[in-house]
């Protein structure tokens, strides 16, 4: 029995200050965090967790998980237009 491979669902992880809580907008893209791209959600969830507790104690400072995977189609790897 033939077993296929998983697709690959990427996973970014970014984070920075934000100018407004209520918000996702970031006060300073040059200074936006781009911790990584991960292969799928429990890798990029470890990773993302482990940035939220280190900057814990600073309100505007937030780390998100962009499913990239939803942006892409995998089977063609061609973006999905908008």
């Amino acid at each position: 029995m033939s077993v296929q491979p998983k697709k690959q669902l990427l996973h970014l992880v970014i984070g920075g200050q934000l100018s407004d809580l209520e918000g996702v907008e970031f006060d300073n893209l040059d200074e936006v965090d781009i911790v990584g791209v991960y292969p799928n959600y429990k890798t990029a969830y470890d990773v993302w967790k482990q940035k939220a507790q280190m900057t814990v104690d600073d309100a505007h400072t937030r780390y998100f998980i962009v499913h990239l995977h939803r942006l892409m189609d995998p089977e063609t790897d061609q973006v999905i237009k908008a």
